[in-house]
């Protein structure tokens, strides 16, 4: 019976690399748009050494990092391994073989540059009319860090701990005392000395957490935090803040805030506006982001944000609700239900880092009828109002009056993390620190956008592009990126040496 056979590995063959690497392949994509990146003026290092062996390129290493992500190889180790066998690889940095050191240092050292390759990006797209900068969604997902949950602590879990061991030093100080010991007197000296050992050390890490200022502490990554990944299971990691564009859902920026929400909004849509250079813009959110300062904040900088609306946090405790009270705007004012007005002094309170008035009337409340149905306060009913609700219900009626547009959210923003997480393996960070961390977002974010715009072009159309951007005659300016001088390519053949308007395309000088 014949079968398939494979080739003689005794036999000298000759190969073309170029042949085993498909057309549309991923690799020759990564090849293409590494190559029109400005990676100098990016912040790329690129440091010459005056002894020793040459370094790598900048380019050659982005390809790398880029082509691993996409395809789950993150590790150094990983990657050097690919190197070797990889036939992709091989053609993508030309038989090049960097050690896991080199792969790895270079992530390390270059975290800004990150950064700012994956803005580059953004604002390449918002020239190429792919991002529209009209509706942004924002949401995040939680990745672990490199710190495990032991070594994380709070206040609480500090405070158990030394109970636990204050009361093992009791029982061997009982021991001791009573002499009953006998043979086993040295033992039990040197677990007492063991106990006291490991109290002190849980003091120095309690003088640790209080000079922090902070809540939390992890001792091997100080810049995680034990956050809930999913359906109550706490781990310690990072919270990856992402914006995403309605058009094309293409991911705008990314941060890495709190163990929540609460405070990401306007810093993440300010962000966003600023390097679209946009405007006006509308953002969309859960409403694990509906903090009513930060709602004030983006309405007052020309964005609209459609947040979905929290439910009062006064207790359903069969007293009259908030609702029953009616706010007077002009009079600053509250009208009870039995038609009594509450007044505020107006004082500011800071709550728990709101800022509040309190709204009250303790001589109508003292002979109120009603107040059995009020309230249990013996000084009866007052009212917190926060100094921004007014763009608190502003956003609800917003979202109220417009449910289908609301509901776009889901659509734009959550089955990126599903990709980036299930099918790329991103459900946890191999470095530490915030900026490090996001030289790992933005790669995969950058991965994922590339991804994306395969789907959306085309790849023969992707390639024509940055062919086209490739070209070196030309020039055009990026103002919008950090405040940074950037250069990128434009293929206009017909007019040479001219600088160019990102915006109007319109030339600006000749050189």
């Amino acid at each position: 019976m014949d079968f398939i056979n494979g080739f003689n590995r005794d036999q000298l063959i000759m190969m073309d690399f170029e042949s085993e690497v498909g057309p549309n392949s991923w690799a020759r994509i990564v090849d293409m748009f590494v190559d029109i990146l400005p990676l100098a003026q990016l912040g790329f290092k690129a440091i010459l050494n005056d002894e020793g062996r040459p370094p790598y390129r900048s380019s050659d290493m982005l390809k790398l990092y880029l082509y691993g992500y996409k395809n789950r190889l993150r590790t150094s180790r990983q990657l050097e391994h690919a190197c070797k066998v990889n036939l992709e690889i091989i053609w993508l940095l030309r038989g090049l073989r960097p050690s896991a050191r080199k792969i790895a240092y270079f992530r390390k050292d270059n975290p800004k540059a990150f950064k700012q390759a994956f803005r580059y990006f953004v604002v390449l797209l918002k020239d190429w009319k792919l991002i529209e900068g009209q509706t942004i969604a924002i949401d995040s997902f939680k990745i672990r860090a490199q710190n495990a949950l032991k070594n994380n602590f709070n206040q609480n879990k500090i405070d158990r701990h030394i109970e636990y061991i204050d009361a093992k030093i009791t029982e061997y100080q009982q021991q001791l005392d009573q002499g009953d010991c006998g043979a086993d007197q040295e033992e039990i000296e040197n677990k007492l000395a063991f106990q006291e050992s490991k109290k002190e050390n849980y003091r120095n890490i309690e003088r640790q957490l209080q000079g922090s200022g902070e809540r939390q502490i992890s001792l091997t990554d100080p810049d995680a935090k034990a956050v809930v990944l999913h359906r109550n299971i706490i781990n310690v990691g990072y919270c990856v803040q992402a914006g995403c564009d309605a058009r094309h859902k293409l991911f705008v920026n990314n941060d890495t805030g709190t163990v929540n929400d609460t405070h990401a909004l306007s810093p993440m849509a300010l962000d966003a506006k600023a390097l679209l250079g946009v405007e006006n813009m509308n953002t969309l959110t859960d409403k694990g982001y509906t903090t009513a300062k930060h709602l004030d904040i983006c309405t007052k900088n020309g964005i609209t944000p459609y947040s979905s609306p929290k439910e009062h946090s006064s207790q359903h405790n069969g007293l009259y609700p908030m609702i029953d009270f009616v706010y007077d705007k002009e009079k600053d004012t509250y009208t009870c239900p039995a038609g009594k007005t509450l007044d505020t002094n107006g004082t500011i309170y800071n709550k728990a880092g709101h800022r509040i008035k309190h709204y009250k009337n303790r001589l109508a409340c003292k002979t109120c009828g009603l107040r059995d149905l009020c309230t249990k306060n013996r000084n009866g009913r007052f009212i917190e109002r926060s100094i921004y609700q007014e763009a608190l219900e502003e956003n609800q009626k917003r979202v109220e009056e417009n449910p289908g547009y609301y509901r776009l959210r889901q659509q734009i923003t959550e089955h990126q993390f599903g990709t980036l997480k299930r099918q790329w393996g991103f459900t946890y960070t191999l470095i530490k620190g915030k900026e490090n961390v996001l030289s790992e977002v933005n790669l995969i974010m950058i991965c994922y956008n590339l991804k994306r715009l395969m789907s959306i072009l085309g790849s023969k159309e992707l390639k024509n592009r940055l062919k086209g951007l490739g070209l070196p005659l030309l020039t055009i300016y990026h103002p919008i990126l950090d405040h940074l001088s950037l250069l990128v390519h434009i293929p206009n053949l017909q007019v040479p040496n001219l600088w160019y308007d990102n915006t109007s395309h319109n030339p600006l000088k000749l050189t």
